[in-house]
């Protein structure tokens, strides 16, 4: 596709919504799995601690 333009180039040849909001979507989804991520690491992490600390009593 040739865009003759920025306006044409975010509308995609009418297919903008679909292919800005698939974007936008995935990006969101990408953002919540790595902050889900890091906090499962972080729990993991604290019962770890606590299974040892009660290990060593």
């Amino acid at each position: 596709m040739i865009w003759n333009s920025w306006a044409n180039f975010f509308a995609m040849g009418g297919r903008g919504f679909y292919v800005w909001g698939s974007y936008g979507v995935s990006a969101v989804l990408i953002v919540a799995e790595v902050w889900l991520l890091a906090r499962r690491r972080k729990t993991s992490l604290q019962r770890l601690y606590r299974l040892q600390q009660l290990e060593k009593d």
